[in-house]
């Protein structure tokens, strides 16, 4: 496998999300543009209560804005404000000035500078000023660069310009004791541009992602069929089989082996988690490009019922790859074989991992078999591999396996300490741990719409899978047939 071509794999599947995230947030600047203002235009904020025992509310900005003379949009990003006061008792007054002016009025004053404010809940962080002086009464003021004053609520509009600012909300009579509800609006012109401008950038970005994923999938799978072609023997002429039969018949599809090397070192397990840095950084990608890998193949099964061959190949591949890093570093500790950075299978490496390509998935099952039909599975899974396995953070990262605290991670923590101080890996415990692996893998094998049989509720233990048998001995067989419900399958099994 050339390291090439899982590169472009990677960058098409940072590039499509990427491309996700910025048409998304520009979908919700348009959508909030059409449905978060008030009736007059502006976007607020909800009404919060402030409170001083001094004479003022105080909170200073800075605007620095630097228009070219050439400049084609507004460097005025919030448009224009407005602030919504109204003050428990003595009238209400607001106003904005410049900070100096605020300053040389309010010199004397007790008051609280508003520094920050905290949302969920809501709290707001203040600066007392003491002092003693009675100051006059604001309307009387000539610095206002916007002004309003009277009983219940009032409200000032202001374009902001550059320069030090300051807003203060009193009491109209200039009372110590100030207890105001205030709001903030804004009424900016630049939300549908901006939220357009995202949307167009991020549908190029998915374009450019899907390109890139596309051609390093298909890249991979072309390399995929001339090494088949050239262990099977055949011309290069010959086309490539869609199928890859069960090994035994009647077995589950999805196979996962292990085989416990007879002498492991006592120590090396203490570092493989160094060792394997390079190997999950390369695995971060693809399981990153897994997401909207599978999501294609999705809408391809709902539509034609067949999972495309080069995604199903690249997802177990990615399997495979995570299977072998696992098995050595921390989800089994049964090899110090470092593990190749291949998708492809690899007969000499100790675990193996692989999956049935299925002739015919069912449209119905893949809307609700990868979160409603597995759930009781993840439970399970859950318990075994600790961080679980599925679709979001809640069971893993990233889709991928994990052995954090899990069962499996006990055991396995177990199975070192024993390696260490004894030399040996103790075999049951072996076995047992390749059990609740193998469970796992099969799970998510079914979770990433891979088959439609339902993972059995059977703890099949041991380094060697059921459905496989000495390369000598095997013969290909007919696909198994696929049930034509859920419930079918759990009866089967």
């Amino acid at each position: 496998m050339r390291i090439g071509k899982v590169l472009l794999v990677a960058a098409g599947a940072v590039t499509l999300l990427l491309g996700l995230g910025v048409a998304g947030a520009g979908g919700g600047l348009v959508w909030a543009n059409a449905t978060q203002r008030d009736a007059t235009g502006y976007f607020n904020t909800p009404t919060e209560q402030f409170q001083t025992t001094g004479s003022a509310l105080v909170s200073s900005v800075h605007f620095a804005m630097h228009p070219g003379p050439r400049s084609w949009i507004s460097y005025d990003p919030l448009g224009t404000v407005r602030i919504r006061a109204s003050v428990a008792k003595g009238g209400t007054f607001i106003g904005i000035a410049p900070t100096v002016q605020v300053d040389n009025y309010l010199a004397g004053v007790a008051f609280d500078q508003v520094t920050s404010v905290s949302a969920l809940p809501f709290r707001a962080h203040y600066d007392f000023v003491a002092g003693s002086a009675t100051p006059a009464l604001p309307i009387t003021q000539n610095f206002w660069a916007a002004s309003a004053s009277g009983a219940g609520s009032q409200h000032i509009t202001w374009k902001p310009v550059e320069g030090s600012w300051s807003i203060v909300v009193m009491r109209a009579d200039a009372a110590a004791g100030v207890v105001a509800d205030v709001a903030v609006g804004t009424n900016t012109g630049l939300v549908v541009p901006v939220g357009v401008g995202l949307l167009v950038g991020g549908a190029l970005l998915l374009v450019i992602g899907g390109l890139l994923l596309s051609v390093g999938v298909l890249s991979l799978e072309r390399t995929r069929q001339r090494r088949a072609r050239a262990e099977s023997g055949a011309p290069s002429t010959t086309p490539s089989t869609s199928v890859t039969t069960a090994v035994v018949p009647g077995a589950y599809p999805v196979r996962l082996d292990g085989h416990l090397d007879p002498s492991l070192s006592r120590w090396r397990w203490i570092i493989k988690w160094l060792l394997i840095v390079p190997h999950l950084v390369v695995l971060a990608f693809l399981w990153l490009a897994m997401l909207p890998l599978t999501f294609i193949a999705g809408v391809a099964i709902l539509f034609t019922g067949r999972y495309p061959e080069p995604i199903f190949h690249f997802s177990v591949g990615v399997m495979r790859w995570t299977w072998r890093v696992t098995f050595y570093a921390f989800s089994a500790l049964g090899t110090d074989r470092y593990p190749p950075f291949s998708l492809e299978p690899d007969d000499t490496y100790p675990a193996a991992f692989d999956v049935d390509y299925p002739l015919h998935l069912s449209r119905g099952l893949v809307l609700v078999k990868w979160w409603l039909l597995a759930l009781p599975q993840y439970i399970i899974v859950g318990i075994f591999a600790g961080g679980g396995i599925g679709f979001s953070n809640r069971f893993s990262h990233s889709w991928m396996v994990t052995t954090g605290g899990g069962v499996i991670g006990l055991l396995v923590g177990v199975a070192a300490l024993v390696l260490l101080f004894t030399g040996r890996y103790p075999e049951p415990l072996f076995d047992f741990v390749m059990g609740m692996n193998r469970w796992c893998y099969r799970v998510l094998a079914y979770a990433l719409l891979l088959r439609d049989e339902y993972p059995p509720f059977r703890f099949d233990a041991g380094g060697t899978d059921p459905g496989t048998v000495p390369p000598s001995e095997s013969s290909p067989q007919p696909d198994a047939p696929t049930p034509s419900s859920s419930t079918d399958v759990l009866t089967s099994h």
